[in-house]
């Protein structure tokens, strides 16, 4: 049963999180604003602005102090939570930032975009420290494995790539799917990767 029914939003919300401690949602619109729901009573906390621009993708660090969002003008901004000011932009894609995550022990935001990159960036610097390439396309979906070891990221070229966080080198290519992969996810313990494509499997 719905439990819920959240308004404020003037267009459509492309993207949801909720932080770590299940207190809080999180949603990011096409006019470029996010908004902080109180999970609880349903009611707003906090409007974040400051993409030019679709917000794409949301997403919480593990401790649940920082937000993190990728948007149609190519940044990746940084939150803090509790404040909902701007403490990082990350500069570096060429074009929409399409996905975010961030690493298990929250010291690593990876970013996928348009321009067919993953990257990988230092969340207490705002440096870059890693480019991924090897799609053909768009990168819809990051993902990091349970232990950090890992990135996952699926995009327009139907495949699914799996990445060495420590090095960055590309240690498996997923084929199946016959469109573009749009999500992928891991499993708990780190033994399952899932995705989902615009041909209709999981």
């Amino acid at each position: 049963q719905q439990t819920g029914r959240l308004e404020g939003h003037a267009g459509p919300v492309y993207s949801v999180a909720t932080s770590p401690d299940g207190a809080q949602i999180l949603s990011g619109e096409s006019d470029g604003t996010m908004r902080v729901w109180d999970a609880a009573s349903g009611q707003q906390t906090a409007r974040l602005d400051g993409h030019a621009g679709w917000v794409w993708s949301v997403a919480y660090s593990p401790d649940g102090t920082q937000i993190v969002s990728g948007g149609d003008d190519g940044t990746v901004r940084v939150w803090d939570a509790a404040s909902g000011q701007q403490t990082a932009r990350l500069d570096g894609h060429a074009g929409t930032v399409l996905s975010v995550a961030t690493s298990p022990d929250g010291a690593q935001i990876v970013s996928g975009g348009e321009d067919g990159t993953v990257r990988v960036w230092d969340a207490a610097s705002g440096q870059q420290t890693a480019r991924l390439e090897g799609h053909a396309g768009s990168v819809w979906s990051v993902a990091t494995s349970p232990d950090g070891a890992q990135i996952v990221s699926g995009g327009d070229d139907g495949t699914v790539r799996v990445w060495d966080a420590a090095s960055g080198q590309q240690t498996a290519r997923l084929e199946g799917h016959g469109e573009p992969v749009r999500s992928v996810a891991t499993s708990p313990d780190g033994a399952q990767i899932v995705s989902g494509g615009e041909d209709g499997t999981v």
